[in-house]
């Protein structure tokens, strides 16, 4: 079983930045895949970007290509998202979630195939 925790979400002006964290309580670097998700109001929960240790490949989805950086710190068993120029778009309630590696590092990277969740962080971009 994995926990993770999430932190660092809040308001910003759009053009903005925020970094989110996402810390496990063991190692599940090697064999997963590990990644940002999110939800917007009356949305769907779409995969916001993925990497995979294993290799270090990482997947964003189209609209955050660009601006969003996923990072690791395998020491401290976290994950970062660091979100420049951030669109009012963005707002949603972003959730860590990790899985054991199933194909490509995109194949992987949907809410579905996701065993393990964080509580969520809500962001949210408005002027």
């Amino acid at each position: 079983q994995v926990q993770l925790v999430e932190s660092g979400g809040g308001l910003v002006q759009p053009g903005g930045s925020l970094r989110l964290s996402c810390t496990a309580s063991r190692f599940i670097w090697n064999y997963y895949v590990i990644g940002w998700f999110r939800q917007a109001p009356g949305k769907e929960r779409e995969g916001v970007s993925c990497t995979r240790d294993s290799d270090g490949s990482t997947y964003y989805t189209d609209s955050v290509s660009g601006r969003f950086t996923i990072s690791r710190d395998k020491a401290k068993n976290t994950v970062y998202l660091q979100m420049n120029s951030l669109k009012p778009e963005d707002t949603a309630v972003y959730y860590c979630a990790a899985t054991q590696i199933v194909g490509t590092v995109q194949a992987s990277c949907v809410p579905w195939r996701q065993p393990y969740w964080g509580q969520g962080t809500q962001v949210t971009v408005s002027s």
